[in-house]
């Protein structure tokens, strides 16, 4: 008899046992089909065809406005150990900033990825001192996913950042950081332009991408009352913004 077919069955029922100990992936909770935010004033449009209005400042090198799009560059892309008395600088996203304070926000712009790796819009309060460099919460796009993040209140939060090299606190800092992100799956192509909108009310956080909910997230730290920042980033090489709106925002009725 040929051994081959004699292994084939063998083979099959080795895959099976196999598919039947994976462990299970958890459900992600299903994302709002109608928006959670209800728009209010428009705070600030960008359509980067003409003079930068003064809202917008640098953060994190290097953004250009090229062809009428905002272009992001991650340029800190390695980390600079410290020498000559020089203090360490550590790898980093480019980021470009807006200064307008919301509480309950819609944010619309149109994305593009010609080469970047991510691409977000966060919300950050200076003044708040509770978080690193009082970051709240952010939306990081990728080709493959949308993940939603509570920073305020996770991985950014003094005390539980400064757990992340204990090793003998891995398992309260993995506690302490659970429900504060969520990551849903996408697919995203390179050189398209997709509408990104971001909806942030109460402690609730939800993205669509081209009118089609993307993820959802509820946490605490997004509900901070002052987001002074938004801050659109670029990790890799190269992202584009276009057409920006910020909109001022109240919960929707559900």
């Amino acid at each position: 008899m040929n051994k081959h077919l004699l292994l084939a069955p063998l083979c099959l029922i080795t895959t099976v046992a196999l598919a039947a100990n994976a462990p299970k992936l958890p459900k992600l909770p299903d994302v709002p089909a109608k928006s959670i935010a209800v728009k209010k004033q428009l705070l600030f449009s960008d359509d980067f065809q003409g003079a930068a209005p003064k809202e917008w400042h640098r953060v994190v090198p290097t953004f250009t406005v090229e062809n009428g799009a905002l272009k992001g560059t991650q340029t800190r892309d390695k980390t600079i150990p410290a020498a000559n008395g020089k203090p360490e600088i550590k790898a980093h996203a480019a980021v470009h900033g807006l200064a307008i304070p919301t509480r309950d926000s819609v944010v619309e712009c149109r994305i593009k990825f010609d080469g970047a790796t991510m691409i977000d819009v966060e919300f950050d309060d200076r003044d708040y001192k509770g978080s690193h460099y009082g970051h709240l919460c952010r939306a990081q796009v990728r080709l493959n996913g949308v993940t939603l993040i509570d920073e305020r209140d996770g991985g950014m939060r003094n005390d539980i950042r400064e757990m992340r090299n204990d090793p003998s606190k891995k398992d309260e800092f993995a506690k302490l950081l659970k429900g504060r992100s969520i990551t849903y799956p996408a697919k995203l192509e390179a050189g398209k332009w997709y509408a990104l909108v971001v909806e942030t009310v109460g402690d609730e956080m939800r993205v669509t991408l081209d009118g089609k909910p993307a993820a959802y997230l509820k946490s605490s730290g997004i509900a901070h009352a002052t987001k002074s920042k938004i801050e659109l980033g670029v990790a890799g090489k190269d992202g584009f913004f276009d057409d920006i709106k910020v909109w001022n925002a109240e919960p929707a009725k559900r």
